[in-house]
């Protein structure tokens, strides 16, 4: 059978190496001249960065997604936990919080803010753990076909309390408003915001102390390369349109008006984008695209020790900052960041004595009407650096930087197709999860399915990884191999032109 896939993010090359690995005969179409999608990479005068995701979790994803591609992770990568995850700094607190492995120091570091809340941390985490094995492991690897199979399953999330908000849910547990903050902002890393989107995202906590952090060296990109050297992908090639007649699909159109037959059509790019690529009728409910984001690639003639692998500097009023950048979609008064120093952890991304640094500042995306020209992405970008060296003491950060690349939510339109320049697909609430995302198998054409972040079960790289065991599933349920046959391919179809 003749798989295409559009789009080498990271759900469409799991999704390869699955089906490859069932014996299909699959094809991945990237518009960009690497594979990537939002996992890329920039190297510039001795400095690598990662432009999308920077941290690793639940790793047996991984090992279970190559392993389905015969491949062998560890032999492929270098697998490096970090200790600690990450730490905390805010902006008014001259205590910080690291996000530790070991249970009895993690709340040790609770109990810098609180006695209370760090007795609380042991109850808390048994409430997040049939969450995290209900929400995660089971909904997470079945496929959720109707508004119904969501029905069916929302008797259980409120149940464990995992429809409430998130926030919500973890001042049940803590006292302390700096320890709700930490043990809440994770939805953050997949586009969600921690007051609107439900607990089950609060499970985010819970893998990361069941499974760890981890970092592969050379970045997240080398996950990217070790995927797609196994894969047949044709690269600087844009998919146009998705051919479809009689219910069934054909195949692809790319810009250069070349028609690429095929059975199974998996759509790896923008999920909000499906149904146009498809010219079908969408939906009447529109779906919402997440904030996006202002992403700073640093490169310094001198290293930030205060900065670790991982660090969130959290400024002043932090509900107010994530409520404008979300729901009131403006611009932020004060910053709130996530930065990443990978030469904490491996020296080749940076030359000696020098830091590759990124900084990612959430935005709203382009619902808010901002331009992000030139001159207004100037303005915010001097903003943030002023802020990081007044406000959190990176004294000596502009004067450093060398090397700066940036990214806009004009570029995440431009470059990625992201509808409204978004960051990470469609917005997590509980009202575009599971059923209400867009669907892994398409209702409307056979042969088309989605995978990515904007497909259930959603962003980050467990969550995409995921979707691939879903997608790939469902194509061999929907194209079983006939016995004997390897690759269980049917006759190619015709595509009209």
């Amino acid at each position: 059978m003749k798989v295409v896939i559009v789009g080498a993010g990271l759900g469409g090359l799991g999704t390869a190496l699955r089906l490859q690995g069932m014996g299909h005969d699959v094809t991945v179409l990237e518009q960009a001249p690497k594979p990537g999608g939002r996992a890329y990479q920039i190297k510039d005068a001795g400095f690598t960065w990662d432009t999308g995701p920077s941290l690793l979790t639940m790793p047996w994803v991984l090992e279970e997604t190559f392993a389905a591609g015969g491949l062998d992770l560890h032999r492929e990568l270098d697998i490096i936990d970090l200790e600690p995850y990450y730490r905390i700094h805010w902006a008014d607190e001259d205590r910080h919080l690291d996000f530790v492995t070991d249970r009895e120091a993690m709340k040790g570091e609770l109990a810098k803010f609180s006695s209370h809340d760090a007795l609380a941390f042991d109850g808390f985490m048994d409430a997040l753990k049939p969450i995290y094995e209900e929400g995660i492991l089971a909904a997470g690897r079945r496929s959720f076909d109707s508004p119904l199979a969501l029905a069916a399953f929302l008797p259980k999330l409120v149940k464990l309390g995992a429809a409430l908000p998130l926030h919500t849910f973890v001042s049940r547990h803590f006292e302390n408003h700096r320890v709700r903050e930490a043990m809440g902002f994770h939805s953050l890393f997949i586009g969600g915001d921690p007051f609107r989107v439900p607990a089950i995202y609060g499970a985010l906590v819970y893998l990361q102390f069941l499974d760890g952090v981890q970092y592969a060296r050379g970045g997240t990109y080398s996950v990217v390369e070790a995927m797609a050297k196994h894969l047949d992908i044709r690269c600087n090639t844009r998919v146009d349109r998705i051919e479809h007649r009689g219910g069934r699909v054909r195949g692809v159109v790319t810009s250069a008006g070349e028609v690429v037959p095929a059975d199974v059509v998996v759509w790896n790019a923008d999920a909000i984008r499906l149904d146009d690529a498809l010219a079908v009728r969408k939906q009447l409910r529109t779906r919402r695209a997440t904030m996006s984001a202002l992403l700073l690639y640093l490169g310094t003639d001198r290293q930030f020790p205060k900065l670790l692998h991982h660090t969130l500097l959290v400024g002043h009023g932090y509900k107010r900052f994530i409520k404008d950048v979300t729901s009131r979609r403006r611009l932020p008064e004060t910053y709130s960041t996530y930065v990443h120093a990978p030469s904490r952890t491996d020296a080749s991304m940076a030359p000696a004595g020098g830091d590759s640094i990124a900084v990612l500042l959430p935005v709203p995306n382009l619902k808010s009407g901002d331009t992000w020209d030139a001159a207004q992405t100037d303005e915010i970008a001097e903003a943030v650096m002023a802020d990081l060296e007044q406000t959190f003491g990176l004294e000596g950060l502009s004067a450093s930087t060398i090397v700066e690349h940036r990214m806009t939510p004009a570029d995440f339109r431009d470059r990625l197709g992201a509808v409204d320049g978004n960051a990470f697909a469609i917005e997590p609430t509980l009202h575009q999860s599971a059923a209400f995302r867009v669907p892994n198998r398409h209702p409307k054409v056979r042969g088309v399915y989605a995978v990515g972040g904007g497909s259930h079960p959603g962003a980050g790289v467990p969550g995409v990884l995921f979707g691939a065991e879903v997608t790939s599933n469902l194509i061999a349920q929907d194209y079983p191999r006939p016995q004997g046959s390897r690759g269980g391919a049917t006759p190619p179809l015709e595509v009209a032109s």
